[in-house]
């Protein structure tokens, strides 16, 4: 029974997974082809080699566009307080923290791949949009105090970022309700005109 072979979706996949865990280094073009059930011409074939396998796969995988339209979708309201409460919410229920895998951003050393870094960073500030946004309607419906809304949204960020990085590099869980009623009410509160 031959084996089935599968396209080039399947092979990131299972190349995404593997460079995750272990990066770049750690993983060969045969770890890929047990992980994926394909062969090595077959990955040469979509790929050309290991190296584009890699980038391809990071591409695919280091991304943030989901969360980002999902934040997009739950502060695009009239309520400008329930904006707060739902970024909050939504930040700390879905950060992506997938595409953040060390090994998705390290090549042969402890170099950071250029391409990989630069993504997150560009869809980083698209999630920081998002916010200075729907601060910045708040202040001019005199819901916020007037004040800086990108210096505003980098505050909210970075009370937010300290969960999401407890959570993602040291495993503390916490209370994430808690956290998500503590920053909304101390946002709200610092925000009130």
């Amino acid at each position: 029974m031959e084996k089935a072979k599968p396209g080039s979706a399947a092979i990131l996949e299972a190349a995404g997974r593997l460079f995750a865990e272990k990066g770049y280094a750690n993983v060969s073009i045969r770890d890929v082809c047990r992980e994926a059930n394909t062969t090595p011409p077959m990955i040469y074939y979509y790929f050309k080699d290991k190296r584009r396998l890699f980038e391809a796969a990071v591409k695919h995988r280091v991304t943030m566009r989901e969360f980002i339209v999902l934040l997009q979708d739950r502060t695009s309201g009239d309520d400008d307080e329930a904006n707060v409460e739902n970024f909050v919410d939504v930040y700390l229920s879905s950060f992506p923290t997938g595409a953040f895998r060390p090994g998705l951003y390290m090549v042969e050393t402890a170099e950071l791949d250029r391409s990989s870094a630069e993504k997150i960073s560009q869809e980083l500030d698209e999630v920081r949009g998002v916010a200075v946004a729907f601060i910045r309607r708040g202040v001019s419906r005199g819901v916020f105090r007037k004040t800086d809304p990108e210096g505003a949204a980098d505050c909210l960020l970075g009370m937010l970022n300290h969960v999401v990085f407890q959570q993602f590099h040291f495993s503390k869980s916490g209370d994430i309700r808690k956290a998500k009623a503590t920053i909304a009410e101390f946002f709200l509160r610092a925000m009130a005109p």
